[in-house]
């Protein structure tokens, strides 16, 4: 029958011929006690956990280096160990991981399969990783093959940490606390992580400050861009931008000349004279090139020339060249 008392949602009315009053049981309401908070929030590297927690322990870890007075090498833990696959990515076979270590990339834990044949490159990772503080796991090759979604790894692979990007003016920043004409590279659309890894390899051979990349649509700094540029990654910082067009700008405003390397450029990069200048490098994708927002921000757009059989080179390639240019015009201009 409708009507009757009580009929909020989850409520109880009072007993018929109650007077007591004040919250009853089933209504929501508690003693004011219960209502009082928690106090502040702690930070997230104090909550047990959080992903900031792991990682400030981690590298607390690292941090510690190798026990003192210990001369002999350590052995692999004999350890249940799982990787966190959501904030750490690895580097699977055994020129990969041995040519990581030689190029200073970060590791966090090196697995190494239960009875692997130790040639000469695992004996050379396993002193390289010692020498750096890096655990050393022995796991089985099931659990190796687990971790690397069956990519060949020939019994050895290394974990690395999450990339701490700096921010776009943290570049700038750099190149005038050398008291160095600023130099930096934009990339707009570029997906391959090895084009990422060879641009960043070209850019720290050339003097670039640091490479900026959008959160969105681009490569970021994986196993794979690592790899590739052989150990550079460790020594050029890479930014990210949020919002591509709007970093440029904010670059402009602060007196760099922002020059787009284009197939449609209006002029070739030789004639680029502002390269000398405090410039911004700016590359897009080998298929789409750069996008309209961004070419519009550009104060200039400029072109390699190449053979017509050709329609475009790689971005890797073509931020190569173009660096080199730019590098040629700094040495003329400095000699002047």
């Amino acid at each position: 029958m409708a009507g009757g008392k009580g009929g909020g949602v989850g409520g109880r009315g009072n007993k018929p011929g109650s007077s007591r009053k004040g919250a009853q049981m089933g209504s929501g309401g508690q003693r004011r006690k219960s209502l009082e908070g928690k106090g502040p929030t702690p930070r997230a590297e104090m909550r047990k956990g959080h992903p900031a927690q792991r990682r400030a322990e981690a590298a607390a870890k690292r941090a510690q280096g190798p026990r003192a007075g210990s001369g002999n090498q350590r052995t692999p833990a004999k350890v249940p160990y799982k990787a966190n696959r959501q904030i750490s990515e690895l580097i699977a076979g055994r020129n990969s991981v041995v040519e990581a270590l030689r190029g200073d990339v970060p590791g966090t834990a090196l697995f190494i399969a239960q009875n692997i044949d130790a040639d000469d490159r695992v004996r050379e990772a396993v002193t390289l990783a010692n020498n750096r503080g890096i655990p050393l796991m022995e796991v089985t090759r099931q659990e190796v093959d687990r971790l690397t979604d069956g990519a060949i790894h020939q019994g050895i692979a290394l974990q690395i940490p999450p990339y701490e990007y700096a921010h776009p003016d943290d570049l700038l920043t750099r190149a005038l606390d050398a008291s160095e004409t600023p130099l930096i590279v934009a990339l707009d659309g570029v997906t391959d992580p090895r084009n990422l890894g060879a641009i960043i390899r070209s850019a720290a051979a050339f003097g670039a400050h640091g490479v900026v990349v959008p959160e969105r649509r681009s490569a970021g700094m994986t196993a794979g861009a690592w790899k590739t540029s052989a150990g550079a990654a460790a020594r050029l910082p890479v930014a990210q931008a949020g919002n591509l067009a709007r970093t440029l700008e904010a670059y402009r405003k602060q007196g760099l000349i922002v020059a787009g390397l284009s197939a449609r450029g209006t002029m070739d990069l030789s004639d680029l004279e502002a390269a000398a200048d405090p410039l911004v490098l700016v590359v897009g994708s080998e298929g789409k090139g750069l996008g309209r927002l961004v070419e519009q921000t550009c104060d200039v757009t400029v072109r390699i020339p190449i053979a017509a059989a050709t329609e475009s080179l790689n971005a890797g390639v073509a931020t190569s060249i173009a660096l080199y240019q730019v590098a040629q015009r700094r040495s003329k201009s400095t000699r002047l």
